[in-house]
């Protein structure tokens, strides 16, 4: 092969591995460069086009090994293989002047097929929500709490516990963004038949409701653990051992400040994992809106069934409607009826303030203007404007003077501490300081009343038949509430002003996590 030819057309500097995309002969030139990275995979660094045809796909296979020859030169020309020659096989002298070849990745074109496969990947991702993810995220968490309370933690320990911790989070994470912008695009019926979403929508509203309800109970478990790591700031040793092990292995140029960027990297990845699971600073926590995001989409999957259910019934919808519209344009004799449908289907009318007078409207039926003059070479419209008849508007007399808001900042100061309060002595009217039954609770006021069916709905949202006992906490992680069915199922109240609460009696208990009050064991 004269390798002084010059390159195929398409490519340009340091682009060039990836020229093959716009080759007409593109599915070749992909399959081609699959089956080199699975060969390094297998350890086999070269190839001779025999091998290349035989380990193609059926469907993209040329009926001749020449075919692939050529295909392997254009790569080779490209940049992205390289071409030695093959001299293993030589028998004879005449075996010298053969065009023999053997081939292999460059750095370059190995390079440009993994970037081109993480992004197929990506594009296919469609995600998940992981409930298993929430239950070694549980179980990393709690080894971390083992290991901090050990005075002398064992490094390696540490950093497979944070590692896992991690690694898990970060397919979480990833896999619900993915999963949630697959799934607004099945509610949008992009890249989804109207059939298959029929089939599936059962499942998926099925598959909805157990991962919120796993979410709800693991969520807040998390949100606990997260705050006994924080106390006492206990997290911040363990954080400390996992970068100066991973400092370790630095080069000699990166020691001097490899450990303090490997402990930002882990400071960060622990920030990541508690705005996740914990709401504070007036912001929310993505698990909670993950979860507002998942319960949001079951009433959209639902409207999507009526809409379809509806138009399979034969009921008019819009797209419907600007067809048949569109058929009446098509079928219309003439342009003035065209603009008389127009006009009556969206109620569109010339604009009033512009209406010609008697004269003006004679001299055009005069002289009429073809349709196809110009703006600029048409008789002049003669009007009467508003500002010629009254002059000036410009709004005369002083600017206005600069708005001073202290008193609007000092007032939602006012009503942001106020708030602040109510929230904690709700909070504190709630604790109940062991078991009690709901008829105990005795009056509660508006705001602890609505702290209390939150905890509530918590607690009842992770309720299955033949339950007993569950237990829930909050979205912040502060308050735990624990609920128990009395056998009797009595009927109490709980009085409000207002209003009153009825349903059956439980046993109940509310702890203030924050307060170091529990008595329990851990989650």
């Amino acid at each position: 092969m004269d390798m002084n030819a010059p390159r195929p057309e398409g490519l340009t500097g340091g682009y060039g591995p990836f020229a093959h995309l716009t080759a007409p002969n593109v599915l070749l030139y992909r399959s081609l460069m699959r089956a080199f990275l699975a060969a390094k995979e297998r350890f086999a660094v070269h190839l001779r086009p025999e091998d290349v045809h035989a380990a193609l796909p059926a469907g993209t296979r040329p009926a001749e090994v020449d075919a692939v020859a050529k295909a392997l030169d254009a790569l080779v020309a490209w940049g992205n293989l390289r071409a030695d020659p093959d001299t293993g096989r030589v028998t004879a002298v005449e075996d010298f002047y053969r065009k023999r070849f053997i081939y292999q990745l460059t750095r370059e074109g190995e390079a440009a097929e993994k970037a081109l496969s993480a992004y197929d990947e990506a594009l296919g991702l469609r995600g998940a929500l992981q409930a298993v993810a929430l239950h070694d995220i549980v179980t990393q968490l709690r080894a971390l709490l083992v290991l901090a309370a050990e005075e002398e933690p064992d490094p390696a320990k540490t950093h497979l516990a944070l590692d896992g911790l991690a690694s898990r989070f970060a397919a979480l994470a990833d896999n619900a963004r993915a999963f949630m912008g697959s799934l607004q695009r099945t509610i949008d019926l992009h890249d989804v038949a109207e059939d298959v979403f029929l089939a599936y929508k059962d499942q998926l509203i099925r598959y909805l409701e157990r991962f919120i309800q796993d979410l709800i109970t693991l969520g807040g478990r998390i949100a606990r653990l997260i705050l006994e790591l924080e106390d006492g700031r206990r997290i911040q040793p363990l954080l400390r051992s996992a970068a100066a092990r991973e400092a370790a292995d630095a080069t000699p140029q990166e020691a001097a400040h490899a450990e303090e960027a490997a402990y930002e990297r882990w400071a960060g990845r622990w920030a990541g994992l508690t705005a996740w699971f914990l709401s504070r600073d007036g912001r929310e926590s993505q698990s909670r809106l993950l979860r507002g995001r998942a319960l949001g989409a079951i009433p959209q999957l639902l409207a999507v069934v009526r809409s379809l259910n509806e138009r399979r019934a034969g009921r008019s919808d819009r797209s419907a409607d600007f067809r048949t519209l569109a058929l009446w344009f098509a079928e219309a004799p003439d342009d003035d009826a065209r603009h008389q449908l127009w006009r009556t289907a969206f109620g569109l009318y010339p604009a009033r303030h512009l209406t010609l007078d008697a004269e003006t409207h004679a001299a055009r039926l005069a002289r009429p203007e073809p349709a196809a003059t110009p703006w600029a070479g048409a008789e002049p419209l003669r009007i009467s404007p508003q500002l010629r008849r009254t002059g000036s508007y410009e709004r005369r007399g002083k600017p206005r003077k600069v708005e001073d808001r202290q008193e609007a900042r000092l007032l939602l100061a006012q009503t942001a501490a106020k708030q602040a309060a109510e929230t904690a002595a709700a909070r504190a009217r709630l604790v109940t300081g062991g078991i009690t039954r709901l008829s105990g609770l005795g009056e509660l006021d508006p705001a602890s009343f609505r702290f209390f069916l939150q905890l509530l709905g918590d607690a009842l949202a992770t309720w299955r038949p033949g339950m007993k006992h569950t237990t829930a906490t909050s979205n912040d992680g502060a308050m735990e509430i624990r609920l128990t069915a009395l056998p009797d199922g009595p009927t109490t109240e709980v009085r409000t002003p207002e209003g009153i609460f009825r349903g059956p009696d439980h046993a109940i208990e509310i702890v203030d996590l924050t307060a170091g009050t529990e008595g329990g064991d851990g989650p």
